[in-house]
């Protein structure tokens, strides 16, 4: 059996555990191979750092798609999430266009910001246009800012009770046109995951797991990844959510016991034979 290969578009960087320091073994555990095309290098991510480097692959993106065409590559999925500039929205949208096939799965987490505020490198412009971009996935994984962004409302206005939250997810899956895991919902104390809406069934369910004391980076990028790769093995939405809850949550509860720097992100690469034991051969 051929190996499901991924196109993973994100950006690198060289510390701090998130984007596809995550993605490529979160996904080659999985048995998935992993074919990063990034975005940005970055000498630190974002969050916690200062001073970081910052250099925008926009003007080498083209040539690295264009090379893969001509060695008629073929994706299972494309999985994108951080954009380094506006540019970068037309590149991948054109990259989706060029190796979608009929059974090619598009993954878009459309990395914006969080806890009501976008990134500081996200221009309103770049924002607007993940939203277009958004338009083409076959699964969207935002987070409650992303969510709001996405559909031009005030964060603080977006619903915390679950019909509320089961509509907002049918709004955001245009209505049947996409699937919609919406990441960072907490139903009940003590509780957080996901709201799901699986647009091949019309279907909405909650996947809900023990909260930590502290908010971990890059638990983001290990979910959106390890959903991915399940779907890509043939899991339904929900199981694939469930797998990659269940997976943020003992790397989050592993970590926590290290008492780590919060700014390293989380602690994930002890915990990958979790993924690699669901792997038959």
């Amino acid at each position: 059996m051929t190996t499901p290969r991924v196109a993973a578009i994100h950006d690198m960087s060289g510390f701090g555990r998130c984007s596809l320091t995550v993605a490529i073994p979160v996904l080659s555990a999985m048995g998935v191979q992993c074919c990063p095309l990034p975005t940005a290098f970055l000498s630190t991510h974002t969050g916690g750092f200062t001073g970081f480097t910052f250099l925008d692959m926009t003007e080498e993106m083209p040539k690295v798609a264009a090379h893969w065409q001509e060695l008629d590559l073929r994706f299972h999925a494309i999985y994108s999430g951080f954009l380094a500039s506006d540019r970068q929205i037309g590149i991948v949208s054109d990259f989706i266009r060029t190796f979608r096939r009929s059974d090619t799965l598009v993954v878009i987490d459309p990395v914006m910001g969080d806890d009501g505020k976008a990134y500081q490198t996200y221009t309103s412009a770049l924002c607007s246009g993940m939203t277009h971009l958004a338009e083409l996935a076959d699964v969207i994984t935002p987070n409650l800012t992303e969510a709001a962004f996405l559909l031009g409302r005030p964060y603080d206005q977006l619903p915390q009770e679950e019909a509320g939250l089961q509509e907002l997810v049918r709004e955001l899956g245009l209505h049947g046109r996409r699937s919609v895991v919406l990441t960072g919902v907490s139903l009940s104390p003590g509780k957080t995951g996901a709201m799901c809406f699986d647009a091949k069934t019309s279907r909405t369910e909650t996947v809900q797991v023990d909260m930590i004391a502290h908010p971990l980076l890059g638990t983001g990028d290990i979910f959106a990844s390890v959903l991915t790769g399940a779907l890509v093995r043939g899991d339904t939405l929900f199981s694939a959510a469930a797998q990659a809850a269940d997976f943020v949550r003992a790397c989050a509860v592993h970590t926590a016991a290290q008492d780590l720097p919060l700014r390293e992100g989380v602690d994930f690469e002890p915990m990958l034979g979790l993924l690699t034991k669901q792997n038959t051969i």
